[in-house]
């Protein structure tokens, strides 16, 4: 008789024990707008306050530099003034086709210039020199070209920002790696093929930072312009500013030049967050702005 002898149960090793991760809350939306709007209300209320007590002190009679709620009152004044949108908006469209067209030939002229060794020795230190060119110099020979026209304000657009694009361009274009330059050409990269793919977009950051000092230029050369060129059927900012100086209304005038001020700001927080997404998007760190 055979004893048969049962295989002991396999025991299975006991799992280590799950630890459930609790992720990381994340910000919530008014937080996260809140801890950034608040240095620039905080510095917003510091000029106010300034300007409230330079106000008390009696530093210039209240006509020359009035209250902050003077102020205040023309600009809510403004809001329900079809003048002043009419003028807003042509001074905005003329922001716009001007850029536009800074940014066509910028981009154009970076692109030739860091392609051509001659073209670069040719007119490499010209761009510079037309970028630190202030741009109100050029208002006379415009006008003399062009009498007080809007051809006159997009000349001066276009010189004072285009260079600027270009440089900014040419800069980033300069940087790419040789490395990855080279890997590209043994895969088969060349010509247009090479710019679309490898050249162009490793030079985004530096191009994205070369449009928003463009942009700068390009406002700055507008104000000036309107200033200067004074087209009786298009009200505009600049037209106002001039209007409200020439009759002595500083509070109006200031208000006015808040409402410049204002758009520069919203307009270089525009590519500034541009600027933040690119640079995050090839790993760059995300920056301040």
């Amino acid at each position: 008789m055979t004893a048969t002898l049962e295989s002991p149960a396999r025991v299975r090793p006991a799992e280590p024990a799950r630890t459930a991760v609790t992720p990381a809350p994340r910000p919530q939306l008014p937080g996260k707008v809140w801890n950034k709007v608040w240095p620039g209300l905080l510095a917003v209320a510091l000029v106010v306050a300034g300007w409230q007590l330079v106000f008390w002190s009696g530093w210039k009679p209240d006509y020359v530099l009035p209250s902050p709620a003077e102020v205040g009152g023309e600009l809510a004044a403004f809001l329900v003034e079809p003048k002043f949108w009419q003028a807003l908006g042509n001074t905005l469209l003329r922001a716009v086709l001007g850029f536009a067209t800074s940014l066509a030939l910028g981009t154009a002229l970076g692109i030739a210039v860091s392609a051509s060794r001659v073209l670069r020795a040719a007119i490499g230190s010209l761009l510079t020199g037309l970028q630190t060119m202030p741009s109100i110099a050029w208002f006379p020979f415009a006008i003399l070209l062009f009498g007080l026209t809007e051809n006159a304000i997009m000349f001066v657009i276009v010189l004072g920002a285009a260079p600027s694009i270009a440089n900014g361009l040419i800069s980033g274009i300069d940087d790419v790696p040789p490395p990855l330059l080279r890997t590209a050409q043994v895969l088969g990269a060349r010509g247009a093929t090479l710019y679309r793919h490898v050249i162009l977009p490793s030079a985004l950051p530096t191009y994205v930072a070369g449009l928003k000092q463009g942009w700068a230029f390009a406002w700055r050369s507008l104000m000036a312009g309107e200033l200067l060129v004074i087209i009786a059927s298009k009200p505009s900012l600049g037209v106002q500013l001039q209007f409200y100086r020439e009759f002595a209304n500083a509070s109006a005038l200031i208000a006015t030049m808040i409402v410049v001020l204002a758009l520069g700001m919203a307009f270089d927080a525009v590519f500034s967050r541009l600027s933040a997404v690119v640079r995050e998007r090839r790993g760059l760190g995300a920056t301040l702005l």
